[in-house]
């Protein structure tokens, strides 16, 4: 039976448009760094990059080998890590130039460094970007944090970020750092700015 990250992973994935508690356990991803306005045509690159090696990875099987442990499922969805340089200052307004991200799509636990790497090795012979060889393997649990869903466009998620703020000092937690992580659950190519879910999170600890 396929994995459906929608239907075993609700609580991850789909959590309810307020904030929350959850322990975030460690789960293994495919990487690329970045930094800068994800509006601009270098996000897009990375994205498309990103995603060629997920399916580049799902599709293995295909090529004839399978790996140990291997289980049919749906690739996760992208997700974001996003901090903003502030070495020449904060000014009062975003400055979307001046932002630095990670982003990522989760991976099964069958897969492997040896199996990413095949796979980025396939779609570089298939279609090379440099972007492909930037993209790094690993582990990364997030442990203690806030989530909510989040439901509209991403220029009006400080309202939601405040309502999480505030949920943390009703209940005795403090940001651990000032970084985020962004799941998004909806195609922004095919979702009306007004309608995108996507789920934020915090790092937090008890005071």
């Amino acid at each position: 039976m396929k994995y459906e990250w929608r239907k075993n992973d609700k609580k991850l994935y789909l959590p309810k448009e307020k904030p929350e508690l959850v322990r975030i356990p460690s789960m293994k991803f495919i990487m690329l760094d970045g930094r800068g306005d994800p509006n601009g045509e270098a996000f897009s690159e990375a994205v498309g990059a990103l995603y060629s090696v997920a399916y580049g990875i799902k599709m293995i099987p295909k090529s004839g080998r399978v790996p140990e442990g291997w289980y049919d499922y749906t690739v996760f969805p992208l997700e974001g890590i996003w901090d903003l340089d502030v070495s020449e200052g904060a000014g009062e307004t975003l400055d979307k130039g001046k932002l630095i991200y990670t982003i990522m799509i989760r991976q099964p636990d069958f897969v492997t460094a040896e199996i990413a790497e095949e796979a980025v090795e396939k779609v570089k012979k298939k279609k090379y970007n440099l972007l492909l060889d930037k993209i790094r393997f690993g582990d990364m649990e997030d442990g203690e944090c806030v989530q909510m869903m989040h439901i509209g466009s991403y220029d009006s998620e400080p309202v939601s970020f405040k309502r999480m703020e505030e949920f943390c000092r009703e209940n005795g937690l403090v940001r651990t750092e000032m970084k985020h992580r962004e799941i998004y659950i909806s195609d922004v190519r095919k979702t009306e700015a007004a309608k995108l879910k996507t789920v934020l999170r915090i790092k937090v600890r008890n005071i």
